[in-house]
C-alpha cells in the first residue's frame, strides 16, 4: 500500500486563514502543547488518535512524525493504529497505515521497528475481566452472543493483553478516539479503566482538554461531563 499526503505548511494557513494561523501558533502551539499536566509523548498519542477516529491524512502524517520526535516508537505507532482499527474502525485503520508508512518510509523506518503479529501477552486480572464479562452480558443480553464472544475472545483476551503498548498508553490512545467519537457510554468505562491502569483525574481532564482542539468543542464539553460523573462515583 503506498499513498501521497498533502502537507500543509504555515504559510499555507495564513494565506488562506491568518487568524487561524494565529491561533495555531499562539494557542496551540505557543500554549496547549507546553501545559505539563501530560508529556508531549502523551499529547502526541492523544492527538494521533482524535485524528484516526476522524480520519484527517494531512494532519495525521505531520503529528505521526512529530509523536516519532516526542518518543514515541514506531512500535508503538504501530500498535496504537491496530488498537484503533478495533475501536475507530478497519477503513480508518487502514487509512492511518497507509499515511504512517509514507512517514515511516521518510525515516527510514524497517519492519523489524515495529510491532510484530505475534507478541506476548500480559497477565490478565480474573476478577476485573469476570466483572467486565458481566457487565458486556447484562448490556447486550444473549442476543448479541457472538458480540459477547468476539469482545472477550479477541479485543479483552487478546488485544487488550498484547506487550507491545503499555496498558496505560492502550487505554490513553483508546479513551481518545472516543472521546473524539462522542460515544458517552463507552468514555465512561474507558476513563475508568485508563484511570485503573495509572492515570490521574488532572490527566484525564487535561486529555480532553487537549481533544477540544482536535475534535471539537461540543466533543470535549460532552466528555467533561461523562468524566466529572465518572470521577465522583469513583470516590463514592
Amino acid at each position: 500500500m503506498t499513498a501521497t499526503t498533502q502537507k500543509i505548511e504555515p504559510g499555507d494557513t495564513m494565506a488562506v486563514s491568518p487568524a487561524l494561523a494565529q491561533y495555531t501558533r499562539e494557542t496551540i502551539l505557543g500554549d496547549l502543547w507546553k501545559r505539563d499536566i501530560i508529556t508531549p509523548r502523551d499529547r502526541s498519542l492523544v492527538t494521533v488518535a482524535a485524528l484516526i477516529q476522524r480520519s484527517q491524512p494531512i494532519e495525521l502524517a505531520h503529528h505521526v512524525a512529530l509523536a516519532l520526535d516526542n518518543g514515541v516508537k514506531p512500535s508503538e505507532i504501530s500498535e496504537a493504529i491496530t488498537q484503533l482499527a478495533f475501536y475507530s474502525g478497519w477503513g480508518n485503520g487502514t487509512t492511518a497505515v497507509a499515511v504512517a508508512q509514507q512517514v515511516f518510509a521518510e525515516r527510514g523506518i524497517v519492519e523489524d521497528q515495529l510491532a510484530p503479529a505475534s507478541v506476548e501477552l500480559l497477565e490478565q486480572d480474573a476478577t476485573v475481566e469476570a466483572n467486565r464479562v458481566a457487565a458486556v452480558e447484562g448490556m447486550v443480553g444473549p442476543a448479541f452472543g457472538a458480540l459477547a464472544d468476539y469482545t472477550t475472545s479477541v479485543l479483552f483476551a487478546d488485544l487488550w493483553l498484547r506487550s507491545t503498548l503499555s496498558p496505560r498508553d492502550r487505554s490513553l490512545v483508546t479513551m481518545s478516539a472516543l472521546i473524539t467519537a462522542n460515544l458517552p457510554a463507552q468514555i465512561v468505562f474507558h476513563i475508568n479503566k485508563a484511570m485503573e491502569n495509572g492515570m490521574t483525574e488532572e490527566q484525564v481532564a487535561e486529555v480532553i482538554t487537549h481533544i477540544a482542539f482536535y475534535a471539537g468543542w461540543p466533543n470535549a464539553m460532552n466528555a467533561a461531563v461523562v468524566a466529572k460523573d465518572a470521577f465522583a462515583k469513583r470516590k463514592g
